[in-house]
């Protein structure tokens, strides 16, 4: 059987057994195994363990709990809403300060955790109902938070790209260091809109008090005093000075980025147990809980795509794939636009994770033959990948915000993420036109 005919079977069982409901790690670890044993050698199935347990064993990937770790400690404490808050003071007279207030507290979030639903929750669970309680309209809200949440594969330390860097075998501190403009790019763009649309609600609330009497509560503003102000900054010190250690111990050449996993996550817990009391076995232990639950689950969704990826290999898909696209002799650009199509397809049905490692054999080798810089496309590929989390049925923010809010419609809160969603693919499409906004960082640190 040909190369062509297997990767049509391939593709198609995949598509067949996920559609089924098969959970992501398991439909792939399904396929891979069934192909294993129908068309490969019957010892390849003895040594399905070793070949995940090596394909698994690389240092940079084992980082992946420990930044799991760190962002566990914060995310199960009141961090979050410290840095929500302390924001929202400092911005409240901007119009549309409050949900920007939460988009730049989603960003420094993601910086310290690197995890996307973990930033919604942690945001969310304090800056959604508040911003309700002023007066947002709810699906504008649920828009902000899961958007905002994105951040967190995007900016280091993103999970996500820790695994491109190892697919892709890049620099994970310069790729780290190229997510860093675009993800200012992504906040700035989320509170231009936050703007906009703060100030037509805002119009439609005078229009009807005018009419009703009728005052809603977006008409008001709360005032806080420069002591109020300082003492929340106060607050969020030690997480800045967290996140500015490890960027340094990480950029600097200081530590590798598993040592600088796991500084972060010791001090994150010093952190911790010194602002909230968390030194206690009751209160570590919810932490240590939901990191093995994260780390095992995460863990096992990478395992069973490497092994997606191997049984690719062996079987000459990927390769032939991989050859035949370069054959096609596609313009660099051409090439780019139709990958990030296919990326932009299957994030909604993937999660990022599975598609980096499921593709990669596939589309780097053609990118490399046409010059492209692996680097600025991993950027370019995480911002598209990020649309999947705010976009049905995968949308896996969307959830998360419907858990903390289970009130909003599920229709408001996906109308509520579009405008988002749009402002991601024009970001992605302005860096292609535009790739110093990635590049010039990592270029200038590096020189």
């Amino acid at each position: 059987m040909s190369p062509l005919t297997t990767g049509v079977l391939y593709g198609a069982a995949t598509l067949a057994v996920m559609f089924s409901g098969v959970p992501t790690a398991f439909a792939l670890g399904i396929v891979a195994v069934a192909f294993m044993y129908f068309f490969m050698p019957a010892a390849a199935l003895d040594i399905v363990a070793q070949n995940v347990y090596e394909e698994m064993g690389n240092i940079v990937i084992l980082s992946i709990p420990l930044f799991i770790l760190k962002g566990a400690a914060i995310g199960r404490t009141d961090a979050g809403r410290d840095i929500y808050r302390a924001l929202h003071a400092w911005l409240q007279r901007i119009p549309g300060g409050l949900g920007i207030a939460n988009t730049v507290a989603c960003g420094l979030f993601a910086a310290i955790s690197g995890s996307s639903p973990g930033t919604s929750l942690a945001i969310g669970s304090s800056g959604l109902p508040e911003m309700r309680r002023r007066g947002y309209s709810a699906g504008f809200a649920a828009g902000i938070i899961a958007a905002g949440g994105t951040l967190g594969i995007l900016l280091p330390p993103s999970i996500t790209m820790i695994l491109y860097a190892v697919a892709a075998e890049v620099s994970l501190s310069k790729l780290f260091l190229a997510g860093i403009g675009p993800g200012l790019l992504l906040i700035t763009l989320f509170s231009a809109y936050t703007v906009f649309r703060y100030g037509r609600e805002h119009r439609e609330a005078m229009a009807e008090a005018e009419r009703s009497g009728v005052r809603s509560a977006i008409l008001e503003w709360e005032a806080y005093t420069r002591a109020d102000k300082l003492r929340m900054v106060a607050k969020v010190v030690p997480f800045v000075t967290l996140l500015t250690g490890v960027m340094i111990a990480l950029y600097g050449g200081y530590a590798t980025p598993s040592e600088t996993a796991g500084l972060g996550a010791i001090l994150a817990l010093l952190i911790v147990a010194v602002m909230y009391g968390v030194y206690t076995w009751r209160r570590v232990y919810p932490i240590l809980a939901v990191t093995l639950q994260e780390s095992t689950m995460l863990m096992f969704i990478i395992g069973m795509s490497l092994l997606y990826a191997y049984v690719m290999s062996s079987l000459n898909i990927s390769q032939s794939a991989a050859a035949w696209i370069v054959s096609l002799h596609l313009h660099k650009w051409v090439l780019v636009a139709a990958i990030l199509l296919i990326v932009l397809a299957l994030g909604f049905f993937l999660p990022p994770v599975s598609i980096i490692l499921v593709t990669a054999p596939v589309i780097l080798p053609p990118l490399r033959e046409v010059g492209t810089d692996l680097i600025w496309f991993g950027v370019v590929m995480t911002i598209v990948m990020e649309t999947g989390l705010i976009h049905p049925p995968v949308g896996l923010n969307v959830f998360v915000v419907r858990n903390i809010a289970p009130d909003i419609p599920l229709g408001d809160i996906i109308r509520g993420v579009r405008p988002f969603a749009a402002l991601m693919i024009a970001a992605a499409i302005l860096l292609c036109f535009v790739p110093g906004i990635a590049m010039w960082l990592p270029t200038v640190l590096s020189s």
